[in-house]
């Protein structure tokens, strides 16, 4: 038996983690809190399977016998802390797969008990945050100098049930941007541009993503935006969802949306993981007009999830992990992305035009 476990593994992402890891000859524990699922999906992957509700304690008596937990259970603001608290009693690295800003800011915040506990602390090892993170440490590379960040994201391939219900929780909060420093709380597509995905300029939005944490961590530069690709005429949706969050934020809404996710979403198929994609796109620039810009294509970006997490997973097992609080980048560095299966450098250059508006 490998020496770590997977929690939430018979949610759709941790589905296909725990597949991707035994057909790589991995022996995962497996781990929720459904004793039903965790037994069926156990029994199908001739895998251990464990029930563990985090309610309940002490849950570092679970995890003792593991070097690392792999945390596919969402959302994350109500999961990471319990196992994240858990970890630094049983001398355990965590990571998770985590899109969540408010996650990743939490998280950052145990960076020096964590070092203190000698374990490592590497949320978002799914596309969030690798491509985004690696490509920022990528671009920081080439500029050095560079005082702002802007990192763009498109991909059409649809969503899990927990990425909707993470989507839901995070509409009551709108956007966030980092701005000297500083996590701004803004309006819904708070700011709009054109960004070249390949294919011409396309309309972005920004949007509230953990790169506005992971990244500054990375790459030291402290004002980074997140944008989306959205058609132009979806702009006026994202605005009015953003004037509507206190009806989102009332719990009897939000439990009437997730049962309705539970009901209608169940990810991607087969067809669109094996052949979806996404691209990810970024820009530095610095004060004295010195300016670079990258562009990433990956696999659908489920697929890329499963291949990453347990690439990272790997690693930790094999090389370990530095102490403290981690990103895939500053844990493995940039090239970590491009080792994945079908990631592709598209562009890496400086001051250059492709895919840019004036800086502002």
């Amino acid at each position: 038996m490998d020496s770590f476990l997977v929690y939430g593994s018979y949610g759709y992402t941790g589905r296909l983690i725990a597949r991707e890891a035994t057909a790589r000859g991995r022996s995962p524990t497996l781990a929720g809190r459904d004793r039903d699922r965790v037994t069926e999906q156990a029994a199908d992957l001739g895998l251990e399977g464990r029930t563990i509700d985090l309610t309940e304690g002490p849950l570092e008596d679970e995890l003792r016998e593991f070097d690392a937990v792999l945390n596919c259970a969402g959302p994350f603001d109500r999961t990471a802390e319990p196992l994240v608290l858990a970890c630094l009693e049983s001398n355990t690295n965590y990571l998770d797969v985590t899109g969540e800003f408010p996650v990743f800011e939490r998280l950052r915040q145990y960076g020096e008990t964590a070092r203190a506990a000698g374990i490592g602390l590497l949320p978002g090892v799914g596309f969030d945050v690798v491509p985004t993170d690696c490509l920022a440490a990528m671009l920081q590379e080439e500029l050095p100098t560079a005082e702002r960040l802007r990192l763009g994201i498109k991909s059409d391939d649809g969503i899990s049930p927990g990425t909707a219900r993470t989507m839901v929780e995070l509409a009551g909060q709108g956007g966030v941007v980092r701005r000297n420093g500083r996590l701004l709380t803004v309006p819904a597509a708070y700011r709009s541009r054109k960004i070249d995905f390949g294919d011409g300029p396309e309309h972005a939005v920004t949007i509230p993503m953990g790169d506005v944490v992971t990244a500054a961590h990375t790459t030291g530069i402290e004002s980074v935006e997140v944008y989306g690709a959205v058609p132009e005429r979806g702009e006026p949706l994202l605005s009015a969802a953003d004037s509507l969050r206190w009806l989102l934020e009332r719990p009897p809404i939000e439990r009437a949306m997730t049962r309705a996710i539970d009901a209608l979403v169940d990810g991607p198929d087969g067809t669109t993981l094996s052949t979806g994609s996404a691209t990810v796109w970024g820009e530095v620039v610095d004060g004295d007009g010195g300016r670079a810009t990258g562009r990433l294509h990956t696999p659908n970006p489920y697929a890329l999830t499963a291949d990453a997490a347990v690439s990272a997973v790997e690693r930790v097992l094999e090389d370990g992990l530095e102490a403290g609080f981690r990103t895939p980048a500053s844990a493995f560095g940039a090239e970590f992305v491009t080792e994945l299966a079908g990631v592709e450098l598209d562009v890496l250059e400086s001051n250059a035009e492709a895919g840019l508006e004036p800086a502002d």
